[in-house]
């Protein structure tokens, strides 16, 4: 199971605890923001040079995750 630990933080004195990247202001919602609206992980990543590609990674990881853990059988 992926972990975020060193990958995705919330902190009240940052962004008012709103979960952010390690290392960053920039929120985690901002990442599925960016795919929602049909833009490329490339793109979220050259606006946010301060997030790294293995964050990024790390935290789809964690969302597939859940969604499939959560899954029922059909």
């Amino acid at each position: 199971m992926t972990t975020l630990n060193g990958i995705a933080h919330r902190h009240p004195e940052i962004l008012s605890g709103v979960p952010v990247f390690v290392g960053t202001r920039v929120p985690v919602r901002s990442l599925f923001d960016y795919l929602e609206g049909g833009d490329t992980l490339e793109e979220f990543l050259h606006q946010f040079p301060s997030v790294k590609h293995e964050q990024v990674i790390a935290v789809l990881d964690a969302a597939y995750e859940s969604v499939t853990a959560d899954a029922h059988p059909a």
